[in-house]
């Protein structure tokens, strides 16, 4: 019952009726997201959060950013190392320029709107019932399972593929420009990198491949982030981009490479060394 109390206080559920699994209402919600998610690779919960809320969700987000790590840095699109052994041609020899940053779980408060939605049975068995999962599991490394990620104005967080096959995340500040959610929904599969397509997207003429959406804070996003290469665009103006990222997977014990929480964390635990084999479904580049 605190876990109903939990989604009752923060999430809208007049509209998305968390506490009622396979009700009417809720295969309601499931089966519109799963049809644009088949679509699309991606399904917008529109104001989610509860209206009254979304001030202190811009609130708490302010008070995480400063224990954001921050670092300009040479990536590629496949967040593996720039001299990994790729043949010619290869868009993963493509040198990105990343400039966001994040705050690591271990830095987020227990009390937070974020880590609370993030923790509940509810919100998960929905979030799974969504994607057409049994069930889903938090992710498994102690700094990325749920993190909170800045953007500073003047900075990007390019294009690249994300580890874990689903991605769960919540704007919760915008910024005065830019910073806009670009994607190209499954662009590759499981069994076929499709280099041309991606090269094309990195190198500016696969336009046509991209999707851009408006997003407010509250509204929570449900994405298939591993096949779908995106980005965040470049911020302007004076005020940063927060966004909360929901790390969740199909198996448990997933955690990230030690190279990729160097890049985003600046630093590893025992946790990722002892996993320096992890768990995958797929052949595909990290």
């Amino acid at each position: 019952m605190a876990s109903i109390g939990v989604l009752d206080e923060i999430v809208d559920t007049a509209r998305y009726p968390l506490r009622e699994p396979g009700g009417a209402q809720w295969e309601a919600a499931v089966s519109a997201a799963r049809a644009e998610l088949a679509e699309s690779g991606c399904t917008v919960l529109r104001e989610f959060i509860r209206p009254e809320l979304v001030d202190t969700l811009r609130k708490q987000g302010e008070q995480m950013a400063p224990h954001a790590y921050y670092r300009t840095e040479q990536v590629n699109a496949y967040n593996i190392p720039l001299d990994a052994e790729l043949p010619e041609g290869h868009p993963g020899r493509i040198v990105l320029e990343r400039g966001n940053a994040f705050v690591p779980r271990d830095r987020i408060p227990a009390g937070s709107l974020i880590h609370r939605l993030y923790v509940d049975e509810f919100f998960q068995r929905f979030v799974a019932d969504c994607f057409g999962r049994p069930e889903l599991h938090e992710y498994a490394d102690p700094l990325a399972g749920l993190c909170l990620n800045v953007v500073a104005p003047g900075m990007s967080h390019p294009w690249h593929f994300d580890t874990n096959e689903f991605t769960v995340s919540m704007l919760t500040r915008v910024p005065d420009d830019g910073g806009v959610f670009e994607y190209c929904p499954a662009i590759r599969t499981p069994d076929d990198e499709h280099l041309d397509d991606v090269r094309d997207v990195l190198t500016g003429s696969g336009d046509h491949l991209v999707r851009r959406l408006d997003l407010r804070p509250g509204d929570l996003q449900l994405f298939q982030g591993r096949y779908s290469l995106h980005r965040v665009s470049t911020v302007s103006g004076a005020t940063q981009r927060h966004s909360a990222i929901f790390a969740y997977t199909d198996r448990p014990g997933v955690i990230g490479t030690v190279e990729r929480t160097r890049q985003l964390f600046g630093r590893v635990l025992p946790d990722h060394i002892a996993a320096a084999e992890a768990v995958r479904s797929d052949r595909l580049l990290d």
